[in-house]
């Protein structure tokens, strides 16, 4: 009996045998014809988006506590937050905020732990531990945050002779249409006044009749009511018996009876007034046009926002271009001639870009290796080879859509990375496969099995390390990991397609275009390129014959070598982990001290956005004050939607295509540092100037967390950390420094005569609802 081959012999045998199946048989055209079919399916079905798709459950929990100081707050509300949330299962970092009436604890699950299980039980923690609340919680709000929840499309609608009234009205009505948009998620309004029925009390009327506030207030909460008061029968009939509550407008409220005086009623408009239009101002929102735009740049005008989202797992492209679709059909129907709308952002265009360019890379790349090939071996190999890279994206593709992966930057990232990987198979093989065509006298079926057995070891080991490299990214943790996974799964697909495309159809492809030229001895010479193998011949053969010169080669590599070393060791090149991403938005955010009023920040905003508006790859500035603009991904992570205190602003600047202008956005980014940087510090501001980063978003480029004893006061923890934002203002390459420490707020307290107010029969109640009124 004969001993089992070993197991090397036995996938040698295996891979031996593919070779000759396809390279005989009718599988290869079949193969070739199914990959670019399953490869423009893929392309064409995948869905697009910009960011990769990463589940990060992040939980707010925002809580009322009315009265209460914030280091109350802090000591009777946000530690017992703390500790239940704490104690959640899956629950990774618990961070919180507290300020006078109002706490906002965050929970932040771990990487991949399901959104709808995190949100049931941060609830039902919640429900089971009530009691360890204080009683002067009023209310409390449970919002959940997700990728899903970033807007794809930013719509801001502008005009030069309407408000940001009637502007708000228009934006409600546009809302409401595209809401009916397929695949589309949340939709928010930022800006504008909305319509309030307000009433203004007229103080002396209502002492004349003595009446109140109070009373005054409780006569209004009953105009809307409506209530269901039971059955009742009449005449053999069952009844619903209701108390219809009178629509409620301006002269409906005029007319509302709030008491009687002398058996005679007292109307509302009797002792006050009622308006019906604009709300209190309590944000604004300006639109200007940029340099690069061209026009008049004078021009700001009032503007709000409109945002869309998408459903998870919709195709942002398709979901984008059906929004913007309905609006052009809105301009016609329901848009006035005197409103004017900007595309602030579009996501899905943005991907798309991006696609386009792999597609363009890859035709470029190809077409690179055509020409080389074709000077080194000629046009028929080179044809082989243009073949066999578009296949092997093909199955690449095919396998990151039946994965769930959608086509975003990152899985853009990894294609191009791979794109000078998935070359050297096929390379490889038709390399040698013109060699035993061209030097052995043999049968060109022959030839080609010999060719690719002779290469076979290599190609396989070759690929393997490739894939080995790469493995390591499916460990990694935190957000990182899944934001790297499109890259840990399609690099490897890509180099293991690559490899089977080099003993399936690469062969095939190969026999059937040179076996023609083998057999009628058309001319081939032993190099294609003489001057490229003299050349060779003259930098090599020094190297062979001389000891002097391979040492010399050795020395002079090692220096080189360590020179590059000494590049990173003395910060004399910048160390990333990812390069710096060419956006075409810019995000500058404005902090005023506390209790610096509405106006102040945005007169401060305005000026920042006229200097911004001067550089020429500016289209346009859209700037907030007291409302944060659309969300993006960094803003989601940092917690720029809760931006909505009277002193923080913030600028939207969107820039020209990267095509269409001379300078990066990082250049950009850094120039517009420069200019606003003084202007900022003059007025008082903080001043950070943000990019879209490349990669996963995090808190801060450099975040540092000041920590105490127990027993530490607030403003002690408060002056260590000022002190050490000032040590490390002087490091070099800090900018944009700030702290979570407010400045001391400017206060109007009342203090209650408890004994004046029991002989006059008045109630700490009563005066605390008349100041609320």
């Amino acid at each position: 009996m004969s001993a089992p081959a070993p197991s090397g012999e036995r996938a040698t045998g295996f891979t031996q045998r593919l070779v000759e199946v396809f390279l005989t048989g009718n599988l290869s055209p079949l193969l070739l014809i199914l990959s670019l079919v399953a490869g423009a399916m893929a392309l064409l079905g995948t869905p697009r988006e910009e960011d990769p798709q990463i589940v990060v459950p992040v939980i707010d929990v925002m809580v009322d506590v009315p009265g209460a100081s914030a280091l109350e707050v802090e000591r009777q509300v946000t530690t017992a937050l703390e500790q239940i949330v704490r104690r959640i299962d899956g629950v990774e970092y618990v961070y919180s905020m507290s300020r006078r009436g109002q706490a906002v604890v965050t929970a932040r699950y771990f990487v991949g732990e399901d959104r709808e299980a995190s949100l049931v039980k941060l609830h039902s923690a919640l429900q089971r531990n009530l009691d360890v609340l204080p009683p002067q919680v009023r209310s409390y709000v449970v919002k959940p945050v997700a990728i899903d929840d970033v807007p794809i499309v930013a719509v801001t609608l502008h005009s030069a002779t309407l408000d940001d009234h009637d502007l708000r009205r228009v934006a409600e009505e546009i809302e409401a249409r595209l809401q009916q948009v397929p695949d589309t998620g949340t939709t928010e309004i930022v800006g504008g006044r909305p319509r309030r029925v307000r009433v203004e009390a007229d103080p002396v009327a209502l002492a004349s009749r003595g009446l109140t506030l109070g009373q005054l207030e409780a006569a209004l909460a009953t105009a809307a009511v409506a209530v269901h008061a039971g059955q009742g029968q009449r005449q053999d009939r069952a009844l619903e018996v209701e108390l219809s509550a009178r629509a409620v407008d301006a002269e409906a409220l005029r007319r509302l009876v709030v008491a009687s005086e002398a058996g005679r009623p007292v109307l509302l408009r009797d002792v006050a007034t009622v308006h019906d239009g604009a709300a209190e101002v309590d944000a604004y929102v300006r639109f200007v046009p940029g340099a690069a735009a061209g026009g008049d740049l004078t021009d700001s005008r009032a503007a709000v926002t409109v945002s869309v989202a998408k459903r998870r797992g919709a195709n942002a492209v398709s979901v984008a271009e059906a929004v913007q679709h309905r609006l052009e059909e809105l301009r016609a129907e329901i848009l006035p001639a005197a409103v004017d709308w900007t595309i602030t952002r579009d996501s899905g265009h943005t991907a798309d870009e991006k696609v386009d360019e792999l597609i363009e890379g890859l035709a470029v790349a190809v077409a690179i290796v055509v020409v080389l090939i074709t000077m080194m071996l000629g046009w028929r190999e080179a044809v082989v080879v243009a073949l066999a890279v578009p296949v092997t994206f093909g199955l690449t593709l095919l396998v990151n859509w039946l994965a769930g992966y959608s086509i975003n930057r990152v899985t853009l990232f990894a294609l191009i990375l791979s794109l000078g990987l998935v070359v050297d198979d096929p390379i490889v093989d038709v390399e040698n496969i013109h060699r035993h065509l061209q030097r052995k006298p043999k049968n060109p079926l022959q030839a080609v099995l010999d060719a690719v057995n002779e290469v076979r070891p290599p190609v396989i080991v070759a690929t393997l390390a490739v894939i080995l490299s790469f493995v390591p990214l499916f460990f990694i943790t935190g957000m990182m990991g899944p934001y790297m996974r499109p890259m840990a799964l399609n690099v490897p697909i890509a180099m293991l397609m690559s490899m089977v495309v080099a003993f399936t159809l690469t062969p095939w492809m190969s026999h059937l275009a040179l076996r023609k030229a083998a057999l009628t001895g058309e001319a081939h010479a032993e190099d294609a390129s003489p001057l490229v193998a003299r050349l060779y011949a003259a930098a090599v053969r020094p190297l062979l014959r001389s000891r002097a010169v391979r040492w010399a080669t050795f020395a002079v590599t090692a220096l080189l070598f360590a020179g590059a070393v000494w590049l990173a060791a003395a910060r004399a090149v910048p160390l990333k982990m990812l390069p710096f991403d060419n956006k075409t938005e810019l995000q500058v955010l404005v902090d005023l001290d506390e209790g610096n009023t509405l106006e102040r920040t945005q007169s401060v905003v305005a000026e920042l956005a006229e200097v911004t508006r001067g550089l020429r790859e500016v289209l346009d500035v859209t700037t907030y004050a007291g409302a944060p603009s659309p969300m993006d991904f960094n803003g989601m992570v940092r917690k720029y939607y809760l931006r909505r205190q009277a002193h923080t602003g913030e600028l939207r600047v969107r820039l020209l295509p990267k095509k269409q202008r001379e300078h990066q956005s990082h250049d950009v980014a850094l120039r517009l540092r420069a200019a606003l940087g003084p202007l900022a510090q003059a007025a008082g501001a903080t001043l950070r100037v943000v990019e879209l980063p490349p990669g996963p978003p995090v808190l801060a480029t450099v975040v540092a967390e000041v920590r105490g004893p127990a027993t530490a006061a607030p403003q002690e923890l408060t002056d260590a950390a000022l002190r050490l934002a000032e040590r490390l203002r002087v490091e070099p390459g800090v900018v944009d420094l700030d702290t979570s420490a407010e400045a001391t707020p400017t206060e109007l307290r009342y203090v209650l005569d408890q004994e004046k107010a029991a002989l006059h029969g008045v109630t700490a109640a009563a005066v605390a609802a008349a100041l609320r009124t």
